[in-house]
Order: C-alpha cells, then sequence, then structure tokens
C-alpha cells in the first residue's frame, strides 16, 4: 500500500457521512504496497481501510468489489465494502474512485510456518469454490499479455544475463499459453495477489484476506503459484521449504481437488508467476510513480525465485 493522493479530514468525513459511520476520530496514511492509495480511518462506528485506486478505472472496479461482497456472502474470511443508502460500493474522494471496508483484526504473518501455510491454502481453495458461480469475468490485467508488453520496457535496466532469463522465461509461457494442456486448466475468479502482507492472523488462526485489487479471471493453479511463491519460500534464497509447500497443497486439495493437468503445469504456473512479479517490480522499482509515501520492493527477489524454479525443473528433467 501507499499513499499518492493526500486527502483531508473533511473529505473523510464527507464519505463517512454517505456511509452513516459516524464522526471521524483518525485518518491515517499507510505505507507498503505500491499500486493504490491507502488510509486507515477511524470513526464513532469502527476502524476501516480507505483505498482510492490510482490505475483503476471506475469501468473496471465494480468486478473488484462485486467480487469482495460475492466472497464475504459466501462465508469467505473477505471484508466487503460498505455501501451508502442507494446500495452503491464504489464511491469517490478527491476525484478518484474509491472504496470503504471493514478493517481486520490481527496483524500479517512475515515468518509463516506451516500452519499458516496451510490455512492460506484452505482459504484459497475456499476462495475458488465460493467465487465459481461469480458472474462478472474480467481478464487478469497482469496475465501473459501486460507481461509481453512490459518486458521490452523494463529490458534496458537488465544485463545480459538477466535478459536471457527474462526472455527464455517470456517465450516458454507464450508457448504453453498456446497448448491445449494449458486450455484445459479450470479458471474461474483468482486473487492472484495473496501475499503475506495480504492477509491477517491472530495467532494461528487466519482472520481475513484483503487486497483483491489485482483479481481476475485465471487459471486456478496461477493463483496457488502466487501463493506457493510467497508463503512457502525461504526469502534469502528463493528455495522452496517443502514442509511448507506440502502443508499448503494438503490444506487446498482437503477442499478442492487438483486436477491431473494442474498438477503437471503447477511448476509452469510458478515460473509464470515469478516472471509476472520479477516484471512488475522492474516497472515499479525502474519508473516510479510520484507519491507521499511509496516503498517499492526488490525486483531481485523474484528474480531469485524464478532462477531456483527453473534449477528444480532442470534437476526433475534430469532425474526423468
Amino acid at each position: 500500500m501507499a499513499v499518492y493522493t493526500p486527502i483531508t479530514a473533511q473529505q473523510a468525513q464527507t464519505l463517512l457521512d454517505d456511509l452513516a459511520l459516524g464522526q471521524l476520530i483518525r485518518l491515517q496514511g499507510i505505507q507498503g504496497g505500491i499500486e493504490n492509495t491507502n488510509y486507515f480511518v477511524d470513526s464513532e462506528r469502527g476502524s476501516f481501510v480507505l483505498t482510492l485506486f490510482e490505475r483503476l478505472t471506475h469501468a473496471q472496479l465494480p468486478f473488484y468489489l462485486a467480487l469482495m461482497r460475492h466472497l464475504a456472502e459466501k462465508g469467505v474470511a473477505v471484508p466487503a465494502p460498505h455501501a451508502n443508502a442507494a446500495g452503491q460500493i464504489l464511491h469517490t474522494v478527491a476525484g478518484k474512485p474509491a472504496a470503504l471496508v471493514d478493517k481486520l483484526a490481527g496483524a500479517s504473518q512475515l515468518k509463516p510456518q506451516a500452519v499458516h501455510c496451510a490455512a492460506i491454502g484452505r482459504a484459497l481453495a475456499q476462495l475458488h469454490v465460493a467465487g465459481a458461480d461469480f458472474p462478472l469475468q474480467q481478464p487478469n490485467l497482469r496475465g501473459l499479455q501486460w507481461i509481453a508488453q512490459t518486458v521490452p520496457v523494463v529490458q534496458p535496466y537488465l544485463n545480459p544475463e538477466q535478459t536471457q532469463l527474462i526472455q527464455s522465461e517470456l517465450s516458454a509461457q507464450q508457448t504453453l499459453a498456446a497448448s491445449s494442456a494449458y486450455a484445459s486448466l479450470p479458471r474461474g475468479a483468482v486473487h492472484a495477489d495473496l501475499f503475506r502482507d495480504n492477509a491477517l492472523f491472530v495467532g494461528e488462526q487466519l482472520s481475513g484476506i484483503f487486497d483483491f485489487y489485482f483479481a481476475g479471471t485465471d487459471t486456478y493453479a496461477f493463483d496457488m503459484a502466487v501463493c506457493l511463491n510467497d508463503w512457502c519460500i525461504d526469502l534469502s534464497t528463493g528455495q522452496d521449504d517443502a514442509q511448507r509447500v506440502a502443508a499448503f497443497v494438503q490444506a487446498y486439495e482437503a477442499v478442492r481437488p487438483l486436477t491431473a493437468a494442474e498438477r503437471e503445469l503447477l511448476p509452469a504456473m510458478r515460473r509464470l508467476g515469478a516472471l509476472r512479479f520479477w516484471t512488475s517490480r522492474l516497472w515499479d522499482f525502474y519508473l516510479p510513480r510520484e507519491a507521499e509515501v511509496l516503498q517499492a520492493h526488490d525486483p531481485k527477489h523474484f528474480e531469485r525465485v524464478l532462477l531456483a524454479l527453473r534449477e528444480a525443473q532442470e534437476v526433475l528433467q534430469v532425474q526423468a
């Protein structure tokens, strides 16, 4: 999260009045993340998170907000957007599209153990099952098409070895995406950004998942890959923690068993997930937007993850 658009207490109060949420007590910008402007908002009626959308448009946002409401109504641990008297959940603050959701209890688990990975695996499967009948569709806006468009933009900042790596993986993913095996993968509404800092725990109990603003319609295997690449690896090396991987996958499959195609292509989807976030972090790092509060992520991290995944795949191929 970040702060690109400053807002005043009066602007926050105007929104609270529209939502009948009482008098403003505290307004505080949130540091961390990269995409939108976020504030903690405390009022007489509770504690909330206000998001001002910096890139997503009024036309795109109904998908994300309606998905959050749909999942919350199905019992998934997701904060539902607050509606005004007219039932509208998309608002305008400081000229930007905005949404207000309840602040979840707990804290992010930045050093997850197997028990936390199991909770995330179970919750992700519940999300996929609950979202299966969600009527809206919207492509993953950071999918392979976006990656292919963005790699040439960031490539001037790469050394020859990095250029070879990113081009090689992009080519492999484009070939895979055109295959019948890829076409057979189950798909539906996905979170697409369920990192350690987008879930909260109270002790070992998952209290909720948030930040759905990269969600879209994509393969469930890609959504699993994004989680595995963050929750189940050693951050310093990019290598898998086998115990955490097993805990995540077993908990996921206890709710939604994988198809044969998903099992076969999950390693490739993990490489796609690493490529997606390496590309976006390169973009954010070398071509940053102006912001009052901004903390860009290190792009080297997902380069290490991608290299580790490719090396693991090569070992399996040799053993076969």
